[in-house]
């Protein structure tokens, strides 16, 4: 069943640690590439991708004609292997210092985004240590949760202690319906690339209650 996504649930999703208030979607098409895994994960994982973008009606494209690739996932097994990568540093400047504070964090993930001149996303790198705990997911799990935290711009607080999935009862993992229904109000066409003002998330409740109220009404 879905439940009504208030503006302080919405305002929570974006807002930071330091406090400030953030927001932004995707500003062109995703065009996804993957290294570090087989032909089968990248398969899993673009496959990931596409659900995602079909729930928010945005498109996907195989290349990006500025970067190539504008969203790209690195799997490791230690953070080492990003700094010694070649001209890896030539495409992420902060490369060093970055890898410094993943190790130090004893972190098993991270996401760096890239945003154009409206403020939406035009490029993200995701970093994968493959530790215990990202081991023991479901490749479908893991691929799919790293789509959804990558579809927008979240809060970095926004899953740290809920994960954005949830399972059914045969144990496979899908998107929690309020989630999904921010995902769908954020790429609304009538609502900005990108925010920086918390009463952006009245809209964004306002058009999650839209959304809801469009589908009831399908419904009967």
């Amino acid at each position: 069943m879905m439940h009504e996504t208030s503006p302080e649930v919405v305002t929570k999703l974006f807002t930071r640690a330091d406090g400030t208030y953030q927001f932004a979607r995707w500003g062109r098409p995703v065009a996804p590439v993957a290294f570090g895994v087989e032909d089968s994960a990248v398969s899993i994982l673009k496959g990931a991708i596409e659900a995602v973008c079909r729930l928010a009606k945005h498109e996907m494209a195989e290349t990006d004609p500025e970067l190539g690739s504008n969203f790209m996932v690195f799997f490791v097994r230690d953070w080492q292997e990003l700094a010694d990568t070649p001209n890896l540093d030539r495409l992420i400047p902060e490369l060093g210092p970055l890898v410094g504070r993943l190790k130090s964090a004893d972190a098993n993930q991270y996401r760096l985004f890239r945003f154009d001149e409206a403020g939406g996303i035009k490029a993200c790198f995701v970093f994968l240590r493959m530790d215990a705990a990202l081991s023991e997911l479901p490749a479908d799990t893991l691929c799919l949760g790293q789509a959804v935290q990558s579809i927008l711009l979240w809060s970095d607080a926004a899953f740290a202690t809920s994960s954005p999935l949830a399972l059914t009862g045969d144990n496979v993992a899908i998107l929690k319906p309020d989630v999904a229904n921010v995902i769908r109000a954020a790429y609304d066409p009538v609502m900005p690339v990108a925010a920086d003002d918390a009463s952006h998330a009245l809209r964004m409740a306002a058009r999650v209650g839209a959304l809801l109220a469009a589908g009831a009404s399908d419904a009967t």
